[in-house]
């Protein structure tokens, strides 16, 4: 018995059917993916996320005990300089308007990266420090004297300075005083040192006074609190003395304490801003 034979399909044949084949297998998935975008809800829109603040420690009202310690540490303007005598410098009248003993540490020239005239920096001063003082309150000021070489290094400067302070006085309140203005314009490099010390006090709870911010000295009074001749762009005796009830008048505002601060009006001779 003789079978017929299939007839011979050519290479062209073979060819036009395998790409027809291939149309139609690519239109399937073509169509199946369109099915199922359609069948697919659309993706939600992104929900914008706040970025986290810097942290910020409120800081404890202050308390002075009646008869209080305070250690004022800092540079030339807690030195008394330009005052007729350095013992009628701001630092050393707080005694009178806190009703308190203040001890007094100013180095001229010193800031928290650069050594002073008659002593180092910040630093070395703190770690020469008597650790038996044991003041209730430290008013830690300053510095412009660090603006020709910030900012490299100065957060650390700074960091490892109240760092030693808190160890060596674990009980004292800390107050950081900012640097005030020599000339106005304000430099740009104090305003900046101004900012940086503000948000590192805020971040370990510590109580900060800017005097640019308050506008202590502004063009109304500078010439009144400014020696800008001999006294080389420090307070003056008179200025010195207006600072010293700015300082106190600031630090009532900063809790419980203000019962051992007198409320002594701002030197008549000085025009408050």
């Amino acid at each position: 018995m003789t079978r017929a034979l299939a007839p011979r399909l050519s290479w062209r044949t073979r060819l036009i059917a395998a790409v027809l084949a291939l149309a139609v297998t690519v239109g399937a998935v073509a169509a199946v993916a369109g099915i199922r975008a359609w069948l697919t809800p659309p993706p939600a829109p992104p929900v914008a996320v706040a970025a986290p603040e810097d942290a910020v420690i409120q800081p404890a009202p202050l308390a002075l005990p009646d008869d209080p310690r305070i250690l004022v540490f800092g540079d030339s303007w807690t030195f008394g300089s330009a005052a007729s005598d350095p013992s009628l410098g701001y630092a050393y009248l707080l005694a009178d308007r806190f009703g308190a003993e203040v001890v007094v540490d100013g180095v001229r020239g010193s800031g928290y990266l650069k050594p002073g005239l008659d002593g180092g920096s910040f630093g070395e001063r703190v770690a020469a420090l008597d650790p038996s003082l044991d003041p209730d309150l430290v008013i830690l000021q300053g510095s412009i004297n660090d603006r020709r070489l910030y900012p490299a290094g100065y957060s650390e400067a700074v960091t490892a300075v109240w760092d030693a302070v808190a160890a060596t006085y674990p009980e004292a309140t800390v107050v950081i005083l900012g640097p005030a203005p020599q000339v106005l314009p304000v430099e740009a490099a104090t305003a900046q040192i101004d900012d940086d010390l503000a948000a590192l006090a805020a971040g370990r709870g510590w109580w900060y006074i800017s005097p640019i911010d308050e506008e202590w000295i502004t063009e109304t009074n500078y010439d009144a609190v400014i020696d800008t001749g001999i006294g080389r762009d420090h307070p003056s005796t008179e200025g010195h003395a207006y600072l010293a009830d700015r300082v106190a008048q600031a630090v009532r505002t900063l809790g419980e304490g203000a019962d051992v601060v007198a409320d002594a009006p701002l030197n008549e001779d000085v025009v408050a801003p």
